[in-house]
C-alpha cells in the first residue's frame, strides 16, 4: 500500500455561509491530495499526460463525519491500496488539527491514451515507481 500525507488550510473561499467547508470543495481537496501523492514519488499529472496519458475520474464518493471549519489546517491522507492495472483507486481520509476524522472519500480514475481516447495500462513509469509499496507474487 502506497499512502502520503498533504496538509492545507482552509480558506474563507473554501467555506459557506456557516464557516463550513462547502460540499464540493472536498473533490478538490482529493486532488489535492492525489496530485502531491503523486508528487512525492516523483511523478507529475503534467509528465503523465506528456507521455500521452491522462486520468479522468470515472467515480468520486464521500462520507462526511463532521464538518471542516474556516482556517483550520487538515490533514489530507490519500492511499493507493492495490496495484493500479487500467484503473486506480485513491482512498482518502482527512483529519482536523485536532486529529479527528472528519471525512472520508474514494475516487475511481480510469488512464486513458490522449491520441486514441481509449483506455490504457497504467504507464510504466507510474508502474516503477508504484511496484516497492506491493508485495505482489
Amino acid at each position: 500500500m502506497f499512502q502520503h500525507e498533504t496538509k492545507i488550510r482552509v480558506r474563507y473561499a473554501d467555506t459557506d455561509q456557516m464557516g463550513y467547508v462547502y460540499y464540493g470543495n472536498y473533490a478538490r481537496f482529493y486532488e489535492i491530495g492525489r496530485v502531491e501523492s503523486l508528487r512525492s514519488l516523483g511523478l507529475t499529472y503534467k509528465e503523465l499526460e506528456e507521455q500521452g496519458v491522462m486520468m479522468p475520474v470515472l467515480e468520486n464518493h464521500s462520507k462526511y463525519h463532521a464538518p471542516a471549519l474556516y482556517d483550520e489546517y487538515l490533514t489530507i491522507r490519500t492511499k493507493i491500496e492495490k496495484t493500479p492495472s487500467v484503473r486506480i483507486i485513491f482512498h482518502y481520509e482527512i483529519e482536523n488539527e485536532q486529529g479527528k476524522l472528519i471525512h472520508q472519500g474514494e475516487t475511481l480514475l480510469v488512464f486513458v491514451n490522449m491520441a486514441t481516447n481509449r483506455p490504457c495500462r497504467m504507464p510504466e513509469v507510474m508502474e516503477k515507481v508504484l511496484k516497492p509499496y506491493f508485495n505482489e507474487g
